[in-house]
């Protein structure tokens, strides 16, 4: 539906609110309706209605607002050159540049042209008009110089500041015991859309670091950094001393024995596990988990976690499963696991251990631990877990939606396996 005014008059109209004059006063002066006015300010979608404007001044760096009835910016002709240009230089966008792409956009001219029009490349244009295009598609000079002001502007409101809607979810999900990275993979999947209203739904992993970590970032809670898998109060640098003690299975399968297809996770079955020690290591859980889906098992250690009782232990729970899914196991170079020989005759399936000081090559294995930390907390006795309790913490892991599995849970993986 072509528009009921003149260019002219509506680019004069976002020139007046743009340059601090109110949205009604601006109306008024370019012989339209304040309903009008309204609307048209509200499809330009880039500036908010609530930013405070003064009708002595306007931005820093726009041209004064102009007199209604002129044609702001316009170049007579057309456009005759680049105002300022600066080949191959590095410059901010001007209000007179905006003005240009304005009118050369009506025109229908290409992005290449527009740039060779202002001394710039074809892809700064077009990340201008991106960027700064309102919700009907269209391109307005000083909107678009207003919008890239406050984006400039600092001091910034942090995100997570101004949405404490978005914060309780998030307060919700971590303490159900989400990672950040998982919390900012859930709401890109159910946010994945280009508008501002999508974009300010979903927040990256560092957004919610930082306002666990800086002060005055947001409104989560002090105490929450509690619930991340290592429950620092701040973060810790990067490096240091990464020794770990030599542990004796030379004779054991190693892990550059492993088959192929254990590596690159194309056929399920092949696990990876360890221990989570309790304080003093006095207590300890163990941990099972398949490489392919992800899914979890728990072993029940009440007593004591010495070879024989986690052989026991692994033996008992692992039996449960069809043979298709017991391949073979990968497992740290700890003297818990003196017993090998024993689980390998027991349940068919070889066992392989990692190189020496490697516990990344069960990485599987080490980031589900860390997430485990969430029920079994460091430095805690977990003796006091019972084995129903063990299992529902299993079940509720492995019912927690994975980025690694486009989001489906473990149990949904695996329950496609069993089903196939």
């Amino acid at each position: 539906m072509p528009m009921r005014y003149p260019f002219e008059v509506r680019d004069g109209f976002f020139a007046l609110v743009c340059g601090g004059w109110s949205v009604q006063s601006a109306a008024s002066a370019v012989g339209v309706s304040w309903d009008t006015g309204s609307l048209w300010w509200r499809t330009s979608g880039l500036v908010e209605p609530s930013l405070r404007q003064n009708r002595a001044g306007g931005l820093p760096g726009s041209a004064p607002a102009p007199v209604p009835g002129a044609v702001p910016g316009a170049v007579p002709g057309g456009v005759a050159g680049a105002p300022g240009a600066v080949p191959g230089g590095r410059r901010a966008l001007s209000s007179e540049d905006r003005a240009v792409i304005a009118v050369l956009l009506r025109q229908g001219l290409s992005y290449a042209g527009i740039g060779a029009a202002i001394g710039r490349d074809k892809s700064v244009v077009w990340r201008e008009v991106a960027r700064n295009r309102g919700r009907d598609g269209s391109y307005w000079a000083p909107v678009a110089h207003r919008a890239a002001h406050e984006r400039r502007r600092r001091p910034k409101e942090f995100k997570l500041a101004a949405d404490p809607g978005l914060c309780g979810r998030i307060t919700d999900w971590m303490d159900a015991g989400w990672s950040p990275g998982l919390i900012a993979a859930v709401l890109r999947h159910d946010h994945p859309g280009t508008s501002i209203e999508e974009k300010m739904a979903r927040v990256s992993h560092e957004t919610i670091y930082q306002a666990l970590y800086v002060q005055t970032r947001g409104q989560l809670r002090q105490d929450l950094h509690r619930q991340l898998s290592l429950r620092r109060a701040a973060r810790k640098p990067r490096g240091g001393d990464q020794r770990q003690t030599r542990n004796p299975y030379r004779e054991a399968f190693t892990i550059s024995q492993r088959p192929a297809e254990a590596a690159d996770r194309a056929v399920p079955g092949h696990w990876e596990g360890d221990l989570i020690i309790g304080s003093a290591n006095r207590s300890a859980v163990g941990t099972l988990v398949e490489r392919t889906t992800r899914f979890t098992l728990l072993l029940h250690l009440p007593g004591q976690h010495d070879a024989d009782t986690l052989a026991e232990a692994m033996i008992t729970q692992m039996r449960k499963l069809p043979d298709h899914l017991r391949r073979s196991l990968t497992w740290d170079r700890g003297r818990e696991l003196a017993a090998y020989r024993r689980i390998q005759l027991d349940l068919d399936m070889p066992v392989y251990f990692c190189d020496p000081h490697s516990p990344w090559q069960r990485g599987t294995n080490e980031n589900t631990n860390r997430l485990l930390r969430h029920w079994l907390t460091k430095g805690t006795d977990l003796s006091t877990h019972t084995a129903a309790d063990l299992d529902r913490i299993a079940t509720t892991l492995n019912q927690r939606p994975r980025p690694t599995l486009n989001l489906k849970t473990p149990a949904q993986a695996l329950a496609e396996l069993l089903v196939a």
